[in-house]
């Protein structure tokens, strides 16, 4: 596990690479000095640059913070001016594989809430080649298309224990049969109906 410090390191240098402008944050001389030892950076006139080792370490945490972003505000929503800085602790809490459950869950996002490219991960290319498509509600699908639910998009008891009811859980698999005058979709074998209201609060995986 690299030390937190190291990784604020990694992730600003990573950063700096696609981004010239990306502010550096002020570094301590002797976490500097062991994200060298650790073989993470080196010294060009003077400048810390990620070796081979740092750029992938690098990636993994500017993944991790933009990630944690979007789950912040997309999931969470809490507020953007609160997100940033709950993401630079978040990120330190995205253990191996959590960082690709999440994305899984925010239905593998290109970008961050300011537009930075979020780096691709293994479960974004296995999407790729399953044909799974971003994340959207229900109300978006198309007659016929059928998906993942990836999460409920509501903070009302009733409507989650509504929707509860049906079968509507992360990671089942759900079809769209009609559109209008209702929303009806299939969850296993079982019919339901919902109104564009709650058709909209059903966030789920489509396939092509």
């Amino acid at each position: 596990m690299i030390d937190a410090k190291i990784e604020e390191i990694l992730e600003d240098l990573f950063a700096r690479e696609s981004e010239p402008t990306h502010p550096i944050r002020s570094m301590n001389t002797d976490v500097l000095a062991a994200a060298a030892e650790q073989g993470f950076v080196r010294l060009e006139n003077g400048l810390p640059v990620l070796t081979r080792k740092g750029l992938e370490a690098g990636e993994k945490v500017v993944r991790r913070h933009r990630l944690a972003e979007c789950l912040l505000r997309d999931i969470l929503q809490v507020p953007d001016a609160e997100a940033e800085e709950d993401a630079c602790h978040f990120e330190h809490l995205l253990r191996p594989g959590l960082e690709d459950r999440v994305c899984t869950l925010l239905g593998h996002p290109l970008t961050c809430p300011h537009g930075r490219t979020i780096p691709r991960g293994e479960c974004c290319r296995s999407a790729a080649r399953d044909h799974v498509r971003e994340v959207g509600p229900l109300c978006d699908g198309r007659a016929g298309q059928s998906g993942v639910v990836a999460y409920l998009s509501t903070r009302d008891s009733r409507e989650i224990q509504k929707l509860m009811a049906m079968g509507i859980l992360p990671g089942s698999d759900i079809r769209l049969t009609r559109l209008f005058p209702s929303y009806i979709f299939a969850i296993g074998h079982s019919q339901f109906t919902v109104d564009h209201t709650l058709a909209e609060k059903i966030f789920v995986h489509w396939r092509d």
